[in-house]
């Protein structure tokens, strides 16, 4: 600036690649000294290692608003995690867990002194709110350095709340052995846990599955799940073969429970690999968790879901229990 005549009739940008990862570090330097326009993209997609990251030069931009004389930028930050995951899906290039704003643990916790800070206030480690970019709310993920107070709080997100202290303790202890051979425990694990020691029998479980795919691009599936009531099938036409069998469960199960979020992932290598379904869904206002593993993606995915509506029945039938 200081030695181009007419510099202050231009805009001036900066475009930055990550190949020392100083992108971000680069591109708010160069904002501080008057740059206007920054070219990026989401998730930092593009060449070698790509360029800077939008999202994060823009949270950054908002979160030290002081520093950059607030600046003001007029983007739609919670729309950056949907952005995000589209983005990933249509150019297959999966986003790191622990990749800042948009990663699935950017606003996790597992330390038990963490999770304990944040049930206590969330500002003590979180210097943005999930919401603000358009994720779920923080989620205290639990594995061998969680406590018992993220624990109980879990046990009661997942309908379990009318436990006695003691059993908290039995069922923590369970948890910790758990934990110690598992990286991390998931809510299905939890559910699992719950359900031995309730002696429960789950609600539904898998008899049979069919799928086919039409001509025209749509697919036909059926299901068979044994019930509380006992035996019963149906069938659903949808998108594909993953759509239609879930669609198919869903009318078996007959309540209305919508799928919020579904992934699928190998888990081992080679043309016979495991495949690990993770789902969320939602009932009542309240999220529940679903995991299953196959070589058959569909069949993990019918699994995962028939995982999740079983979490939705036990927190249905102890809510009732405790009511009586």
């Amino acid at each position: 600036k200081e030695h181009t005549s007419g510099i202050e009739n231009a805009i001036i940008s900066v475009h930055c690649h990550d190949d020392l990862g100083l992108a971000n570090a680069n591109t708010l330097a160069a904002i501080k000294a008057g740059a206007r326009q920054v070219e990026g993209t989401i998730n930092g997609l593009g060449e070698r290692a790509g360029n800077v990251a939008i999202e994060e030069v823009v949270m950054a931009l908002k979160t030290r608003h002081d520093y950059f004389d607030d600046l003001q930028v007029n983007i739609d930050t919670k729309q950056f995690t949907k952005v995000s995951k589209l983005v990933s899906r249509l150019t297959g290039v999966v986003v790191p867990p622990n990749k800042p704003i948009v990663g699935s643990n950017a606003f996790a916790h597992e330390s038990g002194i963490h999770q304990h800070g944040m049930m206590s206030n969330p500002e003590t480690y979180e210097i943005m709110t999930p919401e603000s970019v358009g994720a779920e709310k923080t989620d205290l993920v639990l594995g061998k350095h969680s406590g018992r107070h993220a624990f109980a709080d879990h046990l009661a997100k997942l309908g379990f709340q009318s436990f006695a202290e003691e059993k908290i303790n039995d069922l923590f202890a369970k948890f910790k052995e758990l934990a110690d051979r598992k990286k991390q425990v998931y809510d299905d694990d939890i559910v699992a846990l719950v359900v031995d020691n309730l002696h429960h029998k789950k609600a539904f479980e898998l008899v049979a599955q069919y799928y086919k795919l039409g001509e025209k691009g749509y697919a036909y599936a059926d299901v068979r799940l044994m019930t509380p009531e006992g035996e019963k099938a149906d069938a659903a036409v949808g998108d594909g073969p993953v759509d239609a069998s879930l669609k198919a469960v869903e009318r078996v199960v007959g309540l209305p429970i919508s799928l919020k979020d579904y992934q699928i992932r190998a888990i081992t290598a080679g043309k016979d690999a495991l495949g690990e379904a993770t789902l969320k869904v939602e009932y009542n206002g309240r999220l529940y968790h679903g995991r299953g593993i196959s070589t058959d993606i569909v069949k993990s995915s019918v699994n995962a879901y028939i995982n999740a509506v079983n979490s939705v029945f036990l927190a249905m039938e102890l809510e009732q229990q405790e009511e009586e």
